[in-house]
């Protein structure tokens, strides 16, 4: 005969296994090889920092129109015959660029220009190659963070507009009159560039830390200075793009005086063609005038967001918006002084290289903001 039970006992079941504590949204999402990822997209940055550096050669030799074909695939092989390289040659003798500029060039010469356009082209199949292999082993064994696919197919998709992108700008060239690319579509393809250089600094900033930490961060961001530092990243863009203009047209080989420009604050002929938007891509005196102006306006709101960045409460992101800081103004002096020496290939290298540094420190210091790293105790405590 079964126990009768007391009216207010509690009916349990002691057999019964206690479930197990769940955890929050982050414990139960996929972590994820976030250490080789990030090893993965700074192979891909470094890859990327030298496409930029040989494409401002391939620019400042005149090489970008020595292949005259575009054949992603079949172009990377390069001429293997004395046939070959004629067939080459032939082809490249029949656009303005040689009949303009370089009437009687030699074979040998013709090489020396070809092979800086082929290894700016071989750096964008190298490139291609080592996202696609990558993502394919990544997505593939099932590493990748919750929330990450979306952005890394993201890279990969603007690294093929890219090159499409590329050849737009080549065909440009070797239309009937032209000499070398458009400057607009210069302009466009190395902006892109930046953008995705931007992109793969800011994924790895985000990888480098778990992404507890991040959310943590995340609610002691300082908003203002994210701010600030979010329109002092446009305004350098903005800057690199009128850059390119400046390089497209070779502007900065003119007006080496400074800070006037022939002797006067504003040149007489700086809308000086027809129509008047044509002067912001074609003219020398409105491209460098624009860019000088823009470069004098850039540096003083550096300073502004400098001084809001020097007085966070975080010595991490002090110390980044420091060394922006000190970028920016070796940038301008790196500028000026490419300026007065007529600009050549060695400081316009140099002036192009200090542009990604730059760039990459003004996405860090604005991650910073963002995301801030807390100072130690034994920092607090100093500092106290």
């Amino acid at each position: 005969m079964a126990k009768k039970r007391a009216i207010f006992e509690e009916v349990t079941d002691t057999t019964a296994k206690k479930p197990e504590p769940r955890g929050g949204v982050i414990d139960r999402t996929r972590s994820g090889a976030r250490g080789a990822i990030r090893l993965w997209l700074m192979s891909l940055f470094a890859l990327v920092c030298i496409m930029i550096v040989v494409g401002g050669m391939t620019r400042l030799t005149d090489s970008g129109l020595s292949i005259t074909e575009w054949r992603p695939v079949t172009g990377a092989i390069p001429p293997l015959s004395a046939e070959m390289w004629l067939e080459e040659f032939e082809k490249y003798r029949q656009i303005d660029q040689y009949r303009l500029m370089n009437q009687g060039m030699t074979l040998e010469e013709f090489k020396v220009i070809y092979w800086w356009e082929w290894g700016h082209r071989q750096l964008g199949r190298v490139i291609g190659l080592v996202w696609g292999l990558g993502f394919l082993f990544f997505w593939l064994t099932r590493r990748i963070p919750t929330g990450w696919t979306p952005r890394l197919l993201g890279l990969g998709a603007l690294g093929g507009l890219q090159g499409a992108i590329g050849w737009w700008m080549v065909a440009s060239g070797l239309t009937e009159g032209m000499t070398a690319v458009a400057s607009y579509r210069l302009a466009v393809h190395l902006g892109l560039a930046f953008v995705i250089l931007g992109l793969i600094a800011w994924y790895t900033f985000l990888l480098n830390r778990p992404e507890a930490e991040l959310i943590a961060a995340r609610r002691a961001r300082e908003g203002r200075l994210f701010s600030l530092s979010t329109g002092l990243m446009h305004f350098t863009f903005l800057q690199i793009i009128l850059g390119a203009l400046v390089a497209g047209i070779d502007a900065g080989r003119g007006y080496t005086d400074w800070p006037l420009m022939n002797g006067v604050f504003i040149p007489p002929e700086l809308f000086a063609m027809q129509p008047l938007w044509l002067n912001f891509f074609e003219n020398p005196a409105t491209t460098q005038f624009l860019h000088r102006k823009a470069g004098y306006l850039l540096a003083i709101f550096a300073v502004i967001v400098w001084l809001k960045g020097r007085k966070s409460s975080y010595s991490a992101t002090r110390t980044a918006f420091h060394a922006m800081f000190a970028v920016m103004a070796a940038q301008v002096a790196l500028g000026i002084a490419t300026v007065m020496h007529g600009a050549p290939w060695q400081l316009g290298i140099a002036h192009q290289a200090t542009a990604v540094v730059l760039w990459v420190l003004v996405i860090r210091a604005r991650h910073l903001a963002q995301y801030p790293r807390f100072d130690s105790l034994r920092t607090q405590g100093a500092k106290a």
